[in-house]
């Protein structure tokens, strides 16, 4: 048995009984989460752009762009609405090496269900199980993957292919060729995602190649089944670590719960945990910017982090550990209005920034997984005191703990801007929070038109 086949058999006879509760639930938050993303990325020129070119292309009436009045097929309008989402970079991460899983799972099976119309339950299904074989192959690719330039879409991409095999009910040897040929449609580099809007074109590639492996396995397409393990195969490139855990422990523990995180705030996770100690930092000792002498970011995993210092725009501040440690500390918290240019032309901000300093000899890592595992800051005053935090796990990550509360005070701050009016965002909030409860998700995507 090949690793994909054993992927695909425990997808395949895996069902929404065999799902504890919270599982189906972090997935209802990451629907409320996409979404708001979605509303927030929606009018950025490279949603824009990729949204034009997909109404140039047209096709048939299947599924709906979010918060547009259009309707386009499946695959892209699935590809349309996962850039936006990423676009914004709002959405969620993976806490083991910063992959947006739900956004991929979210879009893509949302967009199938309503040309299907499946249930609620069923996305959701498809949703937990996706989320699940994309995160077991993302854990393998840490840390390899990111060290040779390869972003996140290699491994969301499964997480697409696999919830959109659920909703089609393909049977083994079909989900295992769906997997296989996810494995070979997919690219897309960790450099320019950080510094350009390459990173919500993956998005858009990832959630469009994981439906088309999908419909063509149900075709009958055929790849090659041990493309993940092969020597010269996806793992073996991409620097595969402890392989044999892809496949152990199933059922055990879910990748949703203990590994998804909801962006409270905007921009890279990696640097949510260290901005939350700097203000906690801030508060802790009622620090005033004109009385600090210096702050210093002590986490192994930022120390040769690209850190650009006074960002311009949304991809240089979603990118910068500085700019949001040095926002966090004047303003108590990073937070949404931290994207804008008002902020980011702040002088007490940008003089801050000139202060922020890395520390030399940071604690090592427990282990191979970088981003979970957050960071320290130290301010240091003028008159010689120091006051430290340490956050370990951002709010609204596995390791905290999620609330609805969060996520829907995210939802509320974001939705506006998709240009829906009020009585119509409070009525998604209710079915996104009884989505599982929905007979059919199309009164759904019917309001987000």
């Amino acid at each position: 048995m090949t690793i994909a086949g054993t992927l695909a058999r425990f997808a395949v006879q895996t069902h929404i009984v065999d799902l504890p509760p919270l599982a189906l639930e972090r997935a209802e938050m990451c629907i409320s989460s996409t979404l708001a993303s979605v509303a927030a990325g929606t009018e950025i020129d490279s949603a824009k752009i990729i949204r034009e070119l997909a109404l140039d292309d047209g096709g048939a009436a299947q599924s709906t762009v979010w918060f547009k009045n259009h309707k386009l097929p499946v695959t892209a309008a699935a590809k349309v609405n996962a850039l936006a989402s990423d676009a914004a970079a709002s959405d969620d991460s993976d806490m083991r090496s910063i992959a947006h899983i739900g956004t991929i799972i979210s879009t893509s099976s949302i967009a199938m269900a309503e040309h299907m119309g499946a249930s609620g339950m069923q996305v959701l299904e498809a949703m937990v199980i996706g989320y699940e074989i994309a995160g077991r192959i993302d854990e393998s690719l840490t840390p390899g993957r990111m060290k040779n330039g390869f972003h996140g879409s290699f491994s969301t991409v499964f997480g697409g292919a696999v919830a959109i095999g659920k909703l089609l009910q393909l049977n083994e040897e079909q989900m295992t060729q769906a997997i296989a040929i996810a494995a070979t449609s997919i690219g897309g580099m960790a450099i320019a995602a950080d510094t350009s809007c390459a990173r919500e074109y993956h998005a858009g590639m990832s959630a469009s190649s994981g439906i088309q492996a999908a419909l063509a396995a149900k075709r009958g397409f055929k790849s090659e089944t041990a493309i993940l393990e092969a020597p010269r195969g996806f793992l073996s490139a991409l620097g595969g670590t402890a392989i044999e855990d892809i496949t152990k422990d199933f059922g055990q523990s879910w990748d949703i719960c203990t590994d998804m995180a909801i962006k409270l705030m905007p921009g890279a996770h990696p640097f949510h945990a260290v901005a939350e100690a700097a203000a906690n930092a801030a508060i802790e000792g009622n620090v005033h910017p004109d009385e600090i002498k210096e702050v210093m970011i002590s986490a192994a995993q930022m120390k040769d982090w690209m850190a650009p210092h006074h960002p311009t725009d949304l991809i240089s501040a979603a990118h910068s550990v500085v700019y949001f440690v040095a926002a966090a500390i004047v303003d108590r918290g990073f937070t949404w209005k931290h994207i804008n240019k008002e902020s980011m032309m702040d002088p007490k901000i940008a003089a801050l920034q000139d202060k922020v300093v890395f520390d030399p000899h940071p604690a090592p890592l427990p282990d191979r997984f970088t981003h979970r595992h957050g960071g320290t800051v130290i301010i240091t005053l003028k008159d010689g005191r120091k006051i430290s935090n340490t956050c370990r796990a951002a709010r609204g990550s596995g390791p905290t703990g999620v609330t609805w509360d969060e996520v829907d005070s995210k939802f509320n701050h974001l939705m506006p801007l998709s240009g829906l009016d009020s009585k119509r965002i409070q009525q998604i909030r209710e079915s996104v929070h009884h989505f599982r409860t929905l007979p059919s998700v199309t009164p759904l995507t019917h309001l987000l038109s």
